[in-house]
């Protein structure tokens, strides 16, 4: 599913110092990743975080890999 990560994930200093994060949530990106490295499949991470959808998880991925 290709997604531009710009699209989705954004950086303001006022939330969660400045770390990269979820647009509109306080998720951050880093925690994403880490489930993710951790195995977890975006089922699963969507069980966790209900309100995430499933191009916000490829986001994080695109953000990972260009940034």
């Amino acid at each position: 599913m290709p997604v531009n990560w710009r699209e989705h994930i954004v950086s303001t200093p006022d939330t969660l110092r400045g770390k990269p994060r979820i647009q509109g949530t306080r998720i951050p990106v880093s925690l994403i990743l880490g489930y993710l490295a951790a195995g977890s499949t975006y089922d699963q991470i969507i069980q966790e975080f209900p309100d995430l959808r499933r191009e916000q998880i490829a986001a994080c991925l695109d953000y990972a890999v260009r940034e």
